[in-house]
């Protein structure tokens, strides 16, 4: 924390101010004047006398309890009034656009020496520019939108929009054709699935699950079924207003009687007498972005079998937020259709072919998934990793514990199995979703009580710990998928084998 402009204080002066009506400490080389504050200080005034913190160096005890963004809110820096002579802060936080030194926070990709097949140096100059627009836009409206539970700030979503953000979230495709992509940084042409995975990992790391969704999300996976089946007349209109940000789809397939069952849906759709239009009745339900999409890609019952549908948002469509257990900013919702209607020509594939149309989509959509789930996993080895060293116990760093250094070496054994080859093979694996679970209870473990409290050293724990289910439903449920697995390659066994 620069504080060039502080005057210079000794110690021996800081240690003269240790009374209620006089109270400084030391923090990181800074003076806090706290006479004014003690007040208000939230873990009482008892905590401030300490002989070990009035006018002491209080470092130690305030990293014990406190993480570093508290020194920097306003409040609080108006406490500063000075820095300890011959000394200099050394201790920092969160920095914009840098790499994380903490070891295993990174992709091994990132790390110096490192080679690797997949990234070039594009890539990592992509990564570089990709992470602090995230860092300077996206992460304090994701911290300021999971406090107030409103959708991500429209202003976030047009910034993303000038970079061209919300088409490169979409993969590699002719979709990019014709846009300048991140100020010029990559082609349409040579922009990959590495650089989408880039944007999808910088994205986990610098969001909130719930505003993750949220900016957006429904677009990434109710967008594709239009751009790969909808008619030429149909994109024209949709697909540049949702890249822009100006209008929002969300995917909207599962019901209350069906999830992973998609031919189970219920919510149907007939011709009207003239064959113009399809009416559509029935309901939806854990719907994302639902509550503001102007656009629904809808799956639906019709004579010929399972067909799906663009509907825009109208009279008979209506929208009921469902408050889930992660956050209201993913606009989740409950939709009814009760008569609304939609121009045969937004029929996207054939009709009675909508199975191929959402089983195209459903393998991009857990590899995004997939791709945020292991960089949020990296995500809490590095608070995991600072907290144990700053933590004391018994007189010691929490990590002096041997169940607790177990507990970390399990959580980055599976942060590291994750490969980027995934990239390339375009597989997606389920054990994804086990593993960030694991992640998640051990990571509890290791913050006790902070783990489960939604504010303070362990908020990012608890986050995280209350979010990580959802990654074994979305996209199919996970036992669902893994029997799907097991199935497949027992119809590949060979008959000739035998132990």
């Amino acid at each position: 924390m620069a504080s060039t402009q502080l005057k210079r204080i000794s110690k021996e002066e800081v240690g003269k101010h240790n009374q209620p009506d006089d109270l400084w400490i030391i923090i990181d080389a800074v003076v806090y004047d706290l006479t004014k504050f003690k007040a208000m200080h939230p873990g009482g005034l008892s905590v401030l006398l300490d002989p070990e913190i009035a006018g002491q160096d209080a470092t130690e005890a305030f990293f014990s309890l406190h993480r570093y963004e508290v020194l920097e809110r306003p409040q609080y820096q108006r406490l500063r009034i000075g820095q300890i002579d011959g000394e200099k802060p050394s201790i920092h936080g969160r920095i914009a656009g840098e790499l994380s030194k903490v070891p295993y926070a990174e992709p091994t990709w990132l790390s110096d020496g490192y080679h690797s097949p997949y990234f070039s140096e594009g890539h990592r100059t992509f990564q570089k520019a990709v992470r602090r627009f995230f860092d300077e836009v996206v992460y304090h409206d994701a911290q300021d939108r999971e406090a107030d539970g409103k959708r991500p700030s429209q202003s976030v979503i047009d910034k993303m929009t000038a970079l061209n953000m919300h088409a490169m979230r979409m993969g590699p495709g002719k979709h990019l054709q014709g846009r300048i992509l991140m100020d010029g940084l990559v082609t349409p042409e040579t922009f990959d699935y590495f650089h989408e995975l880039i944007i999808t990992q910088e994205f986990a790391r610098s969001s909130l699950r719930g505003y993750g969704d949220g900016l957006l999300g429904g677009k990434v996976i109710g967008l594709p079924p239009v751009l790969n089946f909808g008619s030429e007349e149909l994109k024209a209109k949709i697909v540049p207003e949702v890249l822009d940000g100006k209008k929002f789809i969300c995917l909207a397939i599962s019901e209350a009687q069906a999830g992973s069952d998609v031919m189970g849906l219920q919510t149907t759709a007939v011709k009207s007498e003239d064959g113009k239009e399809w009416i559509i009745n029935g309901s939806k339900k854990w719907i994302t972005n639902g509550t503001f999409a102007d656009y629904f890609t809808v799956g639906c019952k019709t004579e010929d079998g399972f067909t799906v549908i663009l509907v825009e948002r109208g009279p008979g469509v209506e929208t009921k937020q469902i408050k889930t257990s992660y956050s209201t900013t993913a606009g989740t919702a409950y939709i009814t259709f009760d008569n609304a209607r939609a121009p045969i020509g937004n029929t996207l594939g054939e009709e009675g072919g909508g199975i191929f149309v959402i089983l195209s989509n459903f393998n991009h959509e857990r590899w995004v998934m997939c791709c945020a789930s292991a960089r949020s996993q990296r995500g809490i080895i590095e608070e995991c990793l600072k907290w144990t060293t700053q933590r004391k116990v018994f007189g010691k760093p929490l990590h002096s514990q041997a169940v607790i250094r177990s507990k970390l070496a399990g959580m980055i054994s599976r942060a590291e199995s994750k490969c980027p080859k995934l990239a390339r093979e375009h597989h997606v694996s389920d054990v994804q979703y086990g593993c960030g679970q694991d992640t998640a209870r051990d990571a509890v473990q290791v913050f006790g009580g902070r783990g489960i409290t939604q504010t303070g050293m362990g908020k990012f724990i608890e986050h995280y710990h209350r979010t990580i289910p959802f990654d074994a439903l979305l996209g199919g449920a996970e036992d669902v998928l893994a029997d799907l697995g097991v199935r497949q390659a027992l119809r590949a066994m060979p008959r000739d084998v035998r132990l």
